[in-house]
């Protein structure tokens, strides 16, 4: 077993990682084994890991105390935006905004972005300068602090395996919607394995049907190499994000929603296709 771990440190580069001492043991070099493990990421993600275990601790450990006090979310948003903020920067993760011409701040709007990586979610919360609630799934509401300062600042589970309870949270977010709160939700449920825009369920399409609110597509440029679903390694990177004229919903009914589904998977599939220049991307 040892023998076969050291030729696999070996074969990685050719200066050894386990060496020969003179008492015939087999020793790791420790300063060899850091820059090994540096190479391939490992150090990197591992502090990233810890940084968004301790700055999630602490914000939502906040933003549950602060609850007692304010009634709004919007303040409570705003903590939310600066967490997300935080870990782009501890991760070396730049982001470029373009479209925010195309919307009015003051909404409301369903924001529907793609969804390429975990990295998407503190990109929107730390990019997209508006008062928002997110309609997200319920898995992350069941995190210990995390899920409860989620639900503290007015964001709503949706629990996509019962689907009587994904038609009441769609009640929950219609109601913040009409309060003239906008609501973000991910139109394909979950993460994209290859980059590619996955089949988008209805859900959200409904809710801006009923609520008559215009859908702003979101593209989101570049999660996807920082941190690939499945994988446990977070790259630096830069991540472009392009905020698209809204969509009207007015002229749809919940029979004709199909058909607002393939004019938001056509604003997002041009989007990912193109690029600064607005050429095809080769």
């Amino acid at each position: 077993m040892l023998k076969k771990r050291h030729q696999s440190l070996a074969h990685y580069s050719n200066t050894p990682v386990l060496q020969h001492s003179k008492a015939n043991y087999l020793v790791i070099d420790p300063k060899i084994l850091i820059e090994r493990l540096d190479d391939m990421g490992m150090i990197r993600t591992l502090y990233i890991t810890i940084w968004v275990f301790f700055d999630t601790l602490a914000m939502g450990i906040l933003v549950i105390v602060l609850s007692v006090f304010v009634r709004s979310g919007n303040s409570l948003h705003k903590i939310a935006r600066f967490w997300g903020k935080s870990i782009l920067v501890a991760s070396r993760i730049k982001v470029s905004v373009k479209g925010l011409s195309n919307i009015d701040r003051a909404g409301p709007y369903i924001y529907m972005p793609n969804h390429q990586s975990n990295f998407d979610i503190p990109v929107m919360l730390g990019h997209l300068p508006v008062q928002f609630r997110w309609l997200a799934k319920m898995e992350l509401f069941k995190i210990p602090i995390f899920g409860r300062a989620m639900r503290k600042a007015g964001y709503i589970s949706i629990d996509r395996d019962d689907r009587e309870s994904a038609f009441k949270s769609l009640d929950v977010a219609a109601k913040k919607i009409k309060s003239g709160v906008s609501v973000l939700i991910f139109p394909e449920g979950t993460r994209s394995r290859d980059g590619k825009i996955r089949p988008f369920k209805k859900g959200g399409f409904v809710l801006a049907i009923d609520s008559g609110v215009p859908i702003v597509p979101v593209v989101i440029k570049g999660t996807f190499a920082i941190m690939t679903k499945g994988k446990f390694r977070v790259n630096p990177g830069h991540v472009r994000m392009i905020v698209h004229k809204p969509i009207d919903t007015a002229a749809y009914t919940r029979e004709t929603k199909e058909g607002l589904m393939e004019s938001v998977r056509r604003v997002m599939r041009e989007g990912l296709e193109t690029n600064e220049t607005g050429e095809p991307a080769c």
